[in-house]
């Protein structure tokens, strides 16, 4: 048996983008010698909690890949990916097929950060597909694929250790099953869970885990991934990282031009919405809908964020230095002269309610429609007509 003790190492160097207080967390439990059965890695998307949870796997089992282990590696494989005592399991679409899910983890074997999601990236080989695919842990693929894997004994490693990402997406009857494995485990069987909303959660899966909760990314740390990992232009590095809202393993998707391109869309969008011209506002949410996928989407409404950003720092300060999309300029100052009682905390605050709605597949006609004519109020400074706690009446049919 390995003393995990005696092990030095730098956790993730190689690798792993920030998060410096979930690395120190992890190098405490392995020196402390008391490893759990279960692990839960939360936060916000595209930070990073897959690739921790992949290098937890390693250094549990003494590969020398993400984890840094040099000479004190006690594996002779080269990635998670090859070792027996590593499974990784991906909430799957109806009818998904083998080769298809392997696909997906042969690419997260040579980027831990790649996304791999069905519900975010529906297709490999088409990356403009907008077709929406609902991923989930339904009971026959917990039955048949994931508990047979709970009762493997370690073949070479110290532990089993099975990695289940986006549990938040587990069916009830799944969901009721695991929590029985949970509440039993098997001495040398390890979970590390990944989820990016812990309130969907049920509270008996949390309270028997082992929390690791990760943060949203600085711009500086994404910025710097991006040119260090992705080989990406310094220049366009910092406008991208900017543009994250946070989020790395979807910023190296974005392309600075489409993005700039983007960016002329959304100040078309903001005209509209100020005039209240309702044909162009649902045109160009229906153009969104059906041309971006929800990658697209998301960077649609990071570049909104950034773009209103910009206003409120330069409508404080007149100082150009301090924005993002400075080739803008003109443009901003116009809007701020013609805004200058637009509540723009709020408006930002709008947009950052949208994302989670996009990820739950709320329709993006409907928020992007939805958050136009909330705009139209709060480039007026006035309050939007339908408050939040009145948000059911953006629905026609049921008011009055």
């Amino acid at each position: 048996m390995i003393d995990y003790k005696d092990l030095t190492f730098n956790f993730g160097d190689r690798r792993l983008v920030g998060q410096s207080f979930a690395r120190e967390q992890i190098k405490r439990i392995i020196h402390s010698g008391r490893i759990s059965h279960s692990y839960l890695f939360s936060g916000p998307p595209g930070i990073g909690k897959t690739a921790f949870a992949l290098a937890f796997a390693e250094l549990i089992n003494g590969v020398d890949h993400l984890t840094n282990l040099g000479d004190q590696a006690f594996s002779k494989k080269s990635t998670w990916f090859t070792h027996p005592d590593i499974h990784v399991f991906l909430p799957v679409p109806t009818g998904v097929s083998v080769e298809e899910l392997r696909e997906r983890l042969e690419l997260l074997r040579e980027d831990p950060y790649e996304i791999v999601d069905f519900s975010l990236r529906p297709s490999l080989s088409n990356e403009e597909s907008t077709k929406n695919k609902r991923a989930f842990y339904p009971i026959d693929y917990f039955r048949e694929e994931i508990r047979p894997a709970a009762y493997y004994k370690p073949n070479e490693g110290q532990k089993t250790v099975i990695i289940m990402t986006g549990i938040e997406s587990m069916k009830k009857e799944a969901a009721n099953s695991f929590l029985k494995l949970l509440e039993e485990p098997a001495e040398d069987l390890i979970f590390l869970l990944t989820t990016d909303n812990t309130e969907a959660l049920l509270p008996t899966i949390i309270s028997r885990c082992q929390h690791i909760q990760l943060s949203s990314l600085k711009t500086k740390e994404i910025e710097q991934a991006l040119i260090e990992q992705d080989g990406v232009d310094e220049n366009e590095a910092g406008y991208l990282a900017r543009v994250s809202g946070g989020n790395y393993a979807m910023t190296r998707f974005f392309d600075v031009d489409t993005l700039k391109n983007t960016r002329e869309a959304i100040i078309e969008y903001l005209r509209y919405s100020y005039s209240q011209d309702a044909v162009n506002i649902t045109q160009t949410a229906q153009d969104w809908q059906s041309q971006e996928n929800l990658e697209g989407q998301i960077a649609i409404l990071n570049v909104m964020e950034v773009f209103l950003r910009d206003l409120l720092v330069y409508r404080s300060t007149q100082n150009k230095e301090l924005i993002t999309n400075a080739d803008q300029l003109d443009v901003i100052q116009k809007f701020c002269e013609t805004m200058n009682d637009a509540r723009l905390e709020d408006m930002i605050e709008q947009v950052n309610e949208c994302k989670p709605m996009v990820y739950r597949n709320v329709q993006p006609k409907l928020i992007f429609t939805s958050l136009a004519f909330r705009f139209s109020s709060l480039m007026r400074g006035n309050d939007p007509i339908i408050n939040k706690q009145d948000s059911w009446k953006h629905l026609p049919a049921f008011s009055e």
